[in-house]
């Protein structure tokens, strides 16, 4: 008997789930949202990402023949997140082998449709597949690594001239129960796939993910961006992109200012540039969900998921926001960073 019919492959044992048409409001998961997991340069990159804090570590590897997946390519995993969701809240069966057209994909993330543009989404399907991630997120033990490629395989179908007609794909376990099982997933606003800058869309998805709850807003010093942000650039260039970043305001749905803490330390504070405050947008939802669930079980995000009260900040002068909920977010807020806070507060006073 060959190895063929002793072995099933990883496609046979799924069922296909077919793309819901339609404008679907784009879903991202927190995981991806808040932890450096992608290139943030257009250039080719092979330098891996190795990222600890506290408990949690991220090694992300790259093959010289394609690159490391970047955060232009985690468009196609927003798809991806958007699609299941929607397809669970609906009440359908969902899997992790999913097929689409390339149209269906790019007008989403509100690319163009040209042959050009086909190409470049198939160069991104195979920097996904080709990237490798070992990570101890959401295991039982920060000792355990889950390695995975953000797309299992992927297979391209032509039409009778040649054209890509349609597209499988097989997105990991770890993104699927992500999206589904473990993680808060949100709404994002669509603008996002317009922004241009590799900085801005990885500062949007962390502002946003953090931001969301915090109706005074929140606080990153600029070292601690600089780490989370896995960037290649040095310190000094990150730094000058970020006060680029607060002087253009280019982040939809968010403000954002440069304060100083006491000693110089520069801080990024954002909070939601909208008036009206809603509930937190997205809700953890149950613990078991497995492929081909027929359960209807709410994201809890709506169409447009990031308003907060109106800014704290006046258009013409920098003031300090509120500290961060450091108890809350510890992964994402160090020592430094409350450190600073203290420090910054304790000057005020002094004033």
């Amino acid at each position: 008997m060959s190895a063929r019919h002793r072995t099933r492959s990883e496609r046979e044992q799924l069922e296909l789930f077919r793309a819901l048409p339609g404008d679907l409001a784009p879903r991202d998961a927190q995981d991806l949202m808040a932890y450096p997991f992608f290139s943030l340069a257009k250039t080719h990159r092979t330098t891996p990402i190795d990222y600890r804090l506290n408990d949690i570590a991220i090694r992300v590897e790259a093959v010289p023949e394609h690159g490391m997946a970047t955060i232009w390519d985690a468009d196609v995993l927003i798809w991806a997140a958007s699609q299941i969701v929607q397809a669970r809240d609906s009440g359908l069966r969902t899997s992790r082998l999913m097929a689409a057209t390339p149209y269906e994909i790019l007008t989403f993330i509100g690319r163009g449709t040209s042959a050009r543009d086909y190409h470049r989404l198939k160069a991104a399907f195979d920097r996904l597949q080709s990237t490798t991630v070992a990570t101890s997120l959401r295991q039982t033990s920060e000792r355990r690594m889950h390695r995975f490629s953000w797309i299992n395989e992927w297979t391209e179908h032509a039409d009778a001239h040649g054209n890509a007609a349609g597209i499988d794909l097989i997105v990991p376990d770890w993104f699927y129960r992500a999206v589904l099982d473990d993680a808060l997933v949100l709404t994002i606003d669509r603008a996002y796939f317009a922004l241009t800058g590799g900085l801005e869309r990885w500062l949007y998805r962390l502002v946003r993910k953090h931001a969301g709850k915090q109706h005074a807003g929140w606080r990153f010093d600029f070292r601690h961006l600089y780490m989370k942000s896995a960037s290649l650039s040095p310190f000094k260039r990150f730094a000058f992109e970020l006060r680029d970043i607060a002087r253009r305001q280019p982040l939809p749905g968010y403000r954002l200012d440069v304060d100083r803490a006491t000693g110089g330390r520069e801080l990024l504070a954002f909070v939601s540039n909208t008036s009206s405050p809603t509930a937190p947008c997205g809700q953890a939802v149950e613990a078991v969900v497995l492929s081909g669930t027929t359960r209807h079980v709410p994201s809890g995000t709506a169409p447009s998921c990031h308003q907060e009260p109106k800014a704290a900040f006046p258009p013409s002068e920098s003031n300090p926001s509120e500290p961060p909920n450091l108890e809350s977010n510890e992964d994402s807020n160090s020592s430094v960073v409350g450190d600073a806070l203290d420090r910054g507060k304790a000057g005020r006073r002094e004033r």
